[in-house]
């Protein structure tokens, strides 16, 4: 028998042969590749920034800012738009933190996680379809906001269910690899999907006549932003294209007896039970979701902010955000790869305390280093080495905590609790730029954050134990 046609023990318990085990996980990887279009091009590189540029600041103001960047009128008027994003994405924090968990044990015996995976994304990729009609002016900014927040809600939900999934899909000896490949082939995928935009709408090549990119869309307030506008377009049906692999060759989960349907309410009823279960049993499970869910928070805010920054502060033109996206991709994806690795080899513990040390030293010296392109390029590349690294290693340090048939409880749980912690980044980084009056004053709130996590992460068991849950039915008697 050869090695291909030889069975392996998944950790949902099923067993399944070696070749099947591969199919099935690079269809569940390829999810990543199409998310990858909604957190690259939406959340990070192109929407968001649209929304932070002068397009949707009074023509007046970016006048005097035309003058003088350093104007406090300016500042004030690009600190404004900020906070309308910050203050909807803290709003969407506030309900995934009170949602997913819910969600997530509905589905845990219920068979029907991809079902839900499939609902989620296919809302999220509406939201996608609706940025079209984001026109370049200020009244439109809260729409393009709200639009931007109601995409992460969803795609965060999905990912609750799609990350409950890893268990379907990989065994003990290689479920580190199969996540560091999917976080891997999300950030090259990224690359591909931002040189292709970038080609077709955003760069220059047409000199002084107008549009932009080698088919001169409209851009820009004269053009309004067309190009822009259909670059996200091309995302969402980039994302519609490789969630299909998922649906069609990764099984619907299956139904477990022993973990009986719930509604919300007493869902939050079990969580209650099973948070408490843990603070009797398994306090380092506790830890270990609290302190993730600070660092975790972070590495939000270095992707939510970090071209913002880039566009504001050092002065990177549209083009030049794009080509940072590319070369932020490729270091993160190629960090990314390697850390599967090294959490099948040491462990993720090893992983994510070593990425948060660097991540730490990294942000301190952007602080202290002048507002030059350069040293953007070189401080936020570092950054995006460690970044993936520590998102991929978390996901299967919970993988290995989890009993089987509670995926979706706990990586509900696990949402919520990032969630939950998501107003400590965005009040941080709030604060600061309220306090200063300065764009790039929130890169120390966002530097506060990864120091809590890290502290809070040190004391927590460098090898996972499966958590001992109560029984689900316990939550009804």
């Amino acid at each position: 028998m050869s090695a291909s046609d030889s069975s392996v023990d998944l950790l949902d318990g099923t067993a399944v042969p070696v070749r099947e085990q591969r199919r099935r996980a690079f269809a569940w990887q390829l999810y990543d590749v199409g998310n990858s279009a909604f957190q690259s091009v939406v959340v990070t590189f192109v929407f968001a920034t649209y929304l932070a540029s002068d397009l949707f600041l009074d023509p007046a103001v970016v006048a005097i800012g035309a003058t003088n960047p350093d104007d406090p009128a300016y500042l004030a008027a690009q600190a404004g738009s900020q906070q309308v994003m910050s203050g909807l994405d803290m709003v969407a924090a506030i309900i995934v933190a009170l949602l997913a968990p819910a969600l997530g044990r509905t589905t845990d015996g219920s068979g029907r996680r991809k079902f839900y995976v499939a609902i989620f994304s296919g809302i999220t990729i509406a939201c996608m379809l609706g940025m079209f009609f984001v026109f370049p002016d200020a009244q439109f900014l809260f729409l393009g906001a709200l639009l931007l927040a109601v995409g992460v809600v969803f795609s965060e939900l999905a990912g609750v269910n799609y990350n409950a999934m890893l268990s379907q899909v990989s065994s003990e000896k290689n479920v580190g690899r199969v996540s560091g490949t999917g976080w891997g082939l999300g950030y090259i995928a990224s690359i591909v999907l931002l040189l292709l935009v970038l080609i077709l709408f955003i760069q220059d090549f047409n000199g002084d006549a107008p549009g932009a990119g080698i088919l001169a869309i409209p851009s820009g307030a004269d053009g309004d932003a067309l190009n822009i506008r259909l670059t996200i377009v091309v995302a969402a049906i980039w994302f519609l294209g490789f969630l299909i692999p998922l649906l069609r060759r990764v099984p619907e989960s299956r139904k477990h007896a022993d973990v009986p349907p719930i509604t919300i309410w007493q869902a939050y009823v079990e969580l209650g039970r099973t948070i408490g279960h843990l603070w009797r049993t398994d306090r380092k499970l506790l830890q270990f979701l609290l302190s993730s869910a600070v660092f975790r928070d972070g590495l939000n805010a270095v992707f939510a902010w970090g071209a913002v920054l880039a566009a504001q502060v050092y002065g990177f033109s549209s083009s030049e955000v794009m080509y940072f996206a590319v070369a932020a991709n490729l270091v993160a994806g190629l960090g990314t790869l390697a850390a599967g690795w090294l959490d099948d080899k040491l462990g993720p513990k090893v992983v994510i305390i070593g990425s948060l040390v660097c991540l730490i030293i990294a942000g301190t010296a952007m602080m202290f280093t002048p507002n030059t392109k350069l040293a953007f390029w070189v401080i936020a590349l570092i950054l995006c080495l460690f970044v993936g690294p520590v998102q991929t290693a978390s996901r299967t340090y919970l993988t290995r905590s989890i009993p089987e048939g509670r995926e979706g409880e706990l990586f509900g749980l696990y949402a919520t609790t990032g969630r939950a912690a998501g107003w400590l980044s965005n009040v941080l980084y709030f604060a600061f730029i309220t306090w200063l009056a300065v764009p790039k004053a929130g890169v120390w709130g966002i530097l506060v954050v990864f120091v809590i996590g890290l502290a809070l992460f040190l004391m927590v068991p460098a090898k996972p134990r499966v958590a001992q849950l109560l029984p689900p039915s316990s939550a009804r008697r």
